[in-house]
């Protein structure tokens, strides 16, 4: 298989978790932003904007091949309707860097660096899987946060309690 067949596989992907994760961060009310289970957890307007930009960084890797915290732009939210867009605008430019990439370009190797310093690096095909997977375990955070705050959360892989379908036996 070569890169563009996996970049490929990848734009599935993002599709198959696009419309679970669309439905998660569309729950979420704007007042419970600063909603934490623990005090060593992230907020839940923090979590929640993580999973509407995770997306976001695939491009980066496929486009730049680096995030560089010193000119990475921050986005605040301040609304639903605005963190949706958001999501919206991410998965649009994931999927179009995926399917316009090049064997040569997924080739190359991805950078995390904090201004001049590498923090980490990897070859970009796998910061695109590990950034997939990242990007799930944070959804399914963010259910845990809705289930303590009486949200209702959807089915994902399979019925969740909440569907009308599903009864505990």
């Amino acid at each position: 298989m070569d890169n563009t067949e996996l970049a490929a596989a990848y734009v599935k992907e993002l599709e198959a978790e696009y419309s679970s994760t669309k439905k998660c961060l569309e729950r979420i009310p704007f007042e419970l932003s600063d909603y934490k289970p623990h005090p060593k957890s992230m907020q839940m307007g923090y979590l929640t904007l993580l999973v509407a930009e995770i997306p976001k960084w695939i491009k980066l890797m496929v486009e730049d091949g680096e995030v560089n915290f010193v000119t990475y732009e921050r986005v605040n939210v301040t609304t639903s309707e605005h963190l949706l867009s958001y999501f919206e605008d991410n998965i649009a430019g994931a999927k179009s860097a995926l399917q316009r990439a090049t064997n040569e370009s997924l080739s190359g190797t991805f950078y995390l660096k904090n201004g001049e310093e590498v923090l980490y690096s990897q070859p970009i095909l796998e910061g695109v899987s590990s950034t997939l997977n990242h990007w799930v375990h944070h959804r399914g955070q963010l259910t845990v946060y809705m289930r303590l705050n009486d949200i209702m959360v959807p089915s994902i892989y399979g019925p969740s309690a909440d569907d009308r379908s599903y009864s505990v036996g």
